[in-house]
C-alpha cells in the first residue's frame, strides 16, 4: 500500500468516526450469491484494510475444505456506505470485500473475483461492460401458519398508480438505496398483487453486481420495518406472474467512449459487434441457464402463458423472445442495448454478469452467425412450426440446465475450474434433494388412486 493510499484510507476512517460509526460489516458473497458478513469495531478497520480479516472458508458454501480453511477478506473502500436503518443508537457501515488466500492472492472461488477477472479480460479487448437490471420482487404478509400469500390490499397492476402502503414502502426503499449510492433510475408496480420492480441506472458490471447484492438485503430490511416480508423467489405464487431480473446490457469502447453496439444504419440499430455478441448469448443460452436461473423454482417461472421467455430467439417488439432489442431515440444512439429476459432475482449477479460477458465475447471472437429475429408471439407456435424454424427451448428443469452447463467449456473457462465445479456440486445436491421430495400435489393426486 502506498503512502497516498494509506492517507486516503485514514481520511475515510476519520469521516466514519466523525459520523459516529462504531461497527463495520465486512461483506462478501458465497457462490450462490448469499451475503456473508463479519462485524468489526471501527477501530479494527485500518488493520483489516492493511492485512485483511481472517474467516473460516470451510464453513462457506462452495469455498474450501476444512484443511484449507484459512481465508482473508480484503475490504474495497470504494464500496463503503452507511446503513441508513442502523443509524439510531449505534451507527454502522458496510464495505464489500474480495476474498484472499493466506498467501495474499485473490481466491479463485470468490465470485466477485471471477467478475473482476472477466471485466479485465474485456478491458484488454477495449471493452467495458455496462448493465442496467430490472429487479422484481413480491411484498407479502407473513402468516402464523407459515403460509405465504400476496398482499390482498395491493391489487395494483402493471404501472398502476397506487397510494397505498406498498407504494410508500417502495418509495422508501428507493430513497434508502440512493442514500447508499445505489443508482436507482425508476420504480413501479408490476403485474402481480404485491409485486414491484426497481430499475437500476446503467453502470459498470462490477459496481452493479455490488448494488444488486446490497439491494436484496436492503429491500428486505425496509419491508421488515413495516411488518412485511419480501421474496425474490422466481415463482412464489402459482397463479401469479413470476419475478424476473431482466438485464439490459451494452459494451462501451474504452478508447472512444462510444457504445460498441450502436449502428444507425442497421434495421435494428445494431452494430456488427452487437450482432456477434447477441449470437454468442443465443449460442450459449442453454448453458447459461443454470447460472441465470439457479433454483428448482426458477423453472416454474419459465413456462408458456406468462411473460417469461421459453424459446431461444431474439426480437424487438416480441416480449416472448429470450433477448429483446429495445428501440432507442435516434438522438441517443449511445443507449443502444440488448435485454436478456430469462435471468431471475435469485441468481448470483457476479456469476451472471461473468457468464453473459464471456458468452457474448465468445460470439465476437468467433464471429458467430446470428439467426433471423422472430417477431411473432412464440406461444402461438405449435411443435411443427418450432421445428420448421429450428427454434430451441430453454431447459425445462434445473437438472436439464445443469447438464447443459456441464458441457459448456466457455462458461467453465470464464468461471474457473474451482468455482465451476463447486457450483455444479452444490446445485446437483439441490436437484437430487428435490427429486426425492414427495410434494402435497403428488399425495393429493395419487394417494387415493393408486
Amino acid at each position: 500500500m502506498t503512502d497516498n493510499e494509506r492517507t486516503a484510507n485514514e481520511g475515510i476512517i476519520k469521516d466514519l468516526e466523525e459520523k459516529g460509526v462504531r461497527f463495520v460489516y465486512l461483506q462478501f458473497s458465497d457462490i450462490l450469491g448469499v451475503v456473508k458478513s463479519v462485524t468489526i469495531p471501527i477501530e479494527e478497520l485500518a488493520d483489516s484494510i492493511e492485512h485483511g480479516k481472517w474467516f473460516d472458508g470451510s464453513s462457506v458454501e462452495g469455498f474450501v475444505r476444512v484443511l484449507e480453511s484459512d481465508m482473508y477478506l480484503k475490504p474495497d473502500l470504494s464500496t463503503i456506505t452507511l446503513l441508513p436503518w442502523e443509524q439510531d443508537g449505534e451507527p454502522a457501515a458496510r464495505v464489500v470485500g474480495s476474498v484472499l488466500t493466506p498467501e495474499g492472492k485473490l481466491f479463485p472461488g470468490d465470485s466477485r473475483t471471477v467478475l473482476i477477472k472477466a471485466t479485465e479480460a474485456a478491458a484488454a479487448l477495449d471493452y467495458r461492460f455496462y448493465v442496467a437490471p430490472e429487479l422484481e420482487f413480491y411484498l407479502f404478509s407473513p402468516k402464523e401458519n407459515g403460509q405465504v400469500v400476496p398482499l390482498t390490499q395491493d391489487q395494483g397492476g402493471y404501472f398502476d398508480l397506487s397510494t397505498g402502503l406498498s407504494a410508500s414502502i417502495r418509495k422508501e426503499m428507493v430513497h434508502v438505496l440512493r442514500e447508499m449510492s445505489v443508482r436507482v433510475e425508476t420504480s413501479h408496480h408490476e403485474l402481480g398483487a404485491g409485486q414491484h420492480e426497481i430499475d437500476f441506472a446503467p453502470e459498470d458490471a462490477l459496481k452493479n453486481a455490488d448494488s444488486i447484492i446490497t439491494a436484496r438485503y436492503t429491500i428486505k430490511a425496509i419491508a421488515q420495518r413495516h411488518g412485511l416480508s419480501v421474496t425474490f423467489m422466481p415463482k412464489p405464487f402459482e397463479k401469479l406472474e413470476g419475478s424476473g431480473l431482466h438485464v439490459p446490457m451494452s459494451l462501451m469502447n474504452i478508447s472512444t467512449g462510444k457504445n460498441a453496439f450502436s449502428d444507425a444504419k442497421d434495421e435494428y440499430g445494431l452494430s456488427e459487434t452487437a450482432r456477434y455478441f447477441l449470437a454468442g448469448l443465443l449460442y450459449h443460452a442453454r448453458g447459461m441457464c443454470a447460472i441465470l436461473n439457479p433454483l428448482v423454482n426458477s423453472y416454474k417461472r419459465l413456462v408458456r402463458g406468462f411473460e417469461a421467455p421459453v424459446y431461444i430467439t431474439w426480437a424487438r417488439v416480441n416480449r416472448s423472445a429470450l433477448i429483446r432489442v429495445p428501440k432507442v431515440n435516434p438522438q441517443k444512439l449511445n443507449t443502444t442495448r440488448l435485454e436478456i429476459r430469462n435471468p431471475d432475482p435469485s441468481c448470483n449477479p457476479y456469476l451472471g454478469y461473468t457468464t453473459m460477458l464471456a458468452c457474448g465475447l465468445h460470439g465476437i471472437k468467433e464471429k458467430l452467425s446470428l439467426p433471423p429475429p422472430v417477431e411473432e408471439n412464440l406461444f402461438t407456435f405449435d411443435e411443427e412450426e418450432l421445428r420448421r424454424r429450428q427454434i430451441v427451448s430453454l431447459p425445462e428443469t434445473l437438472g436439464e440446465a445443469l447438464d447443459e452447463l456441464q458441457k459448456d467449456t466457455v462458461i467453465r473457462e470464464a468461471l474457473g475450474d474451482m468455482l465451476f465445479s463447486k457450483f455444479l456440486d452444490a446445485k446437483r445436491r439441490e436437484w437430487r434433494e428435490y427429486c426425492q421430495h414427495v410434494t402435497p400435489w403428488e399425495r393429493d393426486n395419487y394417494l387415493g388412486v393408486w
